[in-house]
């Protein structure tokens, strides 16, 4: 990443340094050449900002669409992941600009895209360098994660009994747009080093982004775990995200899905496992003691059902556990902010009992993530560190105050939001200055997202029509003995 040469001061009522690091009063932290040049006492001023590092985004999908613009809003995951198809397809570019300048304006610095929704307009390695300009575009950090997936389009086990479920025109479509033969496992796989070499460098890493094990066959997980082992690649992949895919898991690998991961070799530091709600102890333990990541995604999981991870229990066991917003944070709005405190306020405690210190929030929303985003542990905000920062208005977040003295911790946990975020700098650049994200017009760029999005919206009336009649066919499946055992 091209770090930003400008010499400038942030006046810092308060600093949140680190993992660790005392809250610190009225400093200046100067930066330059991309990094923290000081940070001296005494001269932060007493109504300027709240600063702490800039916030991480470990699983996400550089999605351009909320929910309830296609009207999958409460619907769980099964049923929910055929409702993307619902999204016209449109200009990569346009897409990612959009998707990463929100993710910007919400607080993070670093974003994980596993990019799950290809647009198909042109070839691959030609939409990952529009995604790859786009993100460097904004100025974020992003890993892209080469979506890989060979089994299962449709639901866990064989389709032929749901398509039967279907009327013939639904069951024409359904088949149409779910079931194409995928490419090779081999190809997939040989993608991902296709792609690094084309977008690799200047704030951009690719990783390998198996879909999950429900969505891949034996042969490409294992060729990812050797290409893995052979040139130190990251993998992000999804792991037991619902009660659905644990029944799957467990009837198709008896040993422990866990356990037949970590014989295939992923299950070490390069990976980094997306929700995790139905891990057993057995398994985080294992988790912990090989050193992946776990990225929990609060919102989310309540959005589509799905559960509420042990985040206390694998905080306990000694995981690396990480946020991720996954495309679906409350009222839709990239909110990181939010996304920490929701989390927090989820599996901090019961009663006296504290489960999930701050520290442990920290390093939640910023080092944990990073490192899976980047392979990189944090520096905090020391003389030498990279300047990536997270700059809030103070004065606003503690006009209310009686107390003059309450910690900045307990009011950010209290009501920070990303209407409090005065300025984002990623590699000491800039990224979002007085709520707003620099060099782009965002609010003209949703606009016109908005306009092709509905141009386009004859085009996917065939899947739309058969919506209803997928759904219900999904429930059916998912209701059914084989899942309810």
């Amino acid at each position: 990443m091209v770090a930003d040469m400008t010499q400038r001061t942030i006046a810092a009522s308060w600093l949140l340094p680190g993992t660790g690091e005392a809250v610190a009063k009225n400093l200046a932290v100067a930066i330059g050449d991309g990094k923290v040049v000081s940070v001296e006492q005494g001269q932060g001023g007493g109504d300027g900002a709240l600063v702490l590092p800039a916030l991480a985004n470990a699983h996400d999908h550089a999605r351009v669409a909320r929910l309830s613009q296609v009207g999958s809003y409460d619907v769980p995951l099964e049923a929910w992941l055929p409702y993307l198809t619902l999204i016209p397809a449109i200009d990569p570019y346009l897409a990612s600009l959009v998707s990463f300048a929100r993710t910007a304006r919400g607080g993070v610095g670093a974003v994980m895209a596993h990019y799950t929704r290809v647009q198909g307009l042109t070839d691959f390695p030609t939409e990952a360098k529009a995604v790859a300009r786009a993100a460097r575009d904004i100025g974020i950090r992003m890993a892209f994660a080469v979506h890989c997936r060979d089994l299962n389009p449709l639901v866990y086990d064989p389709h032929e009994r749901l398509l039967a479920e279907l009327s013939p025109g639904a069951c024409e479509c359904v088949t149409r747009r779910f079931l194409r033969k995928p490419l090779s496992a081999a190809d997939q796989v040989a993608m991902v080093e296709t792609v690094a070499a084309e977008i690799e460098g200047d704030g951009v890493t690719v990783q390998y982004g198996p879909a999950g094990v429900q969505w891949c066959t034996d042969p490409m997980l294992r060729l990812i775990g050797e290409a893995s082992a052979r040139t130190g690649r990251r993998v992000h992949m999804h792991l037991l995200e619902t009660k659905y895919q644990r029944n799957w898991a467990d009837r198709n690998y008896p040993q422990g899905v866990v356990r037949y991961l970590d014989e295939i070799g992923l299950v070490n530091e390069r990976m980094s496992f997306a929700h995790c709600i139905y891990l057993r102890l057995d398994e985080i333990d294992l988790i912990a003691e090989r050193g992946a990541t776990i990225v929990v995604n609060t919102s989310s999981n309540l959005i589509v059902s799905s559960g509420v991870a042990p985040v206390a229990e694998f905080i306990k066991r000694g995981c690396r556990v990480a946020m991720g917003l996954d495309g679906l944070a409350f009222d839709e709005d990239e909110d990181a902010l939010r996304e920490m405190r929701l989390a927090y306020a989820l599996h901090k405690a019961s009663g006296f009992d504290i489960r999930v210190s701050r520290d442990d929030l920290m390093r939640f929303a910023t080092v944990n993530g990073r490192f899976a985003i980047t392979g990189k542990l944090d520096e905090g905000i020391a003389p030498g560190a990279l300047a990536d920062l997270l700059v809030l208005d103070w004065k606003a977040l503690s006009a209310e105050l009686v107390e003059p003295e309450v910690p900045p911790l307990d009011v950010l946990l209290a009501k920070a939001r990303q209407q409090h975020i005065k300025s984002l700098f990623v590699a000491g650049r800039e990224v979002v200055r007085d709520g707003k994200v620099t060099g782009i017009d965002l609010p003209a760029l949703e606009a016109e997202l908005l306009a092709v999005l509905r141009a386009a919206y004859a085009t996917t009336a065939d899947v739309r029509a058969a919506m209803p009649e997928l759904k219900a066919a999904l429930h059916k499946h998912y209701a059914g003995p084989l899942y309810c055992a």
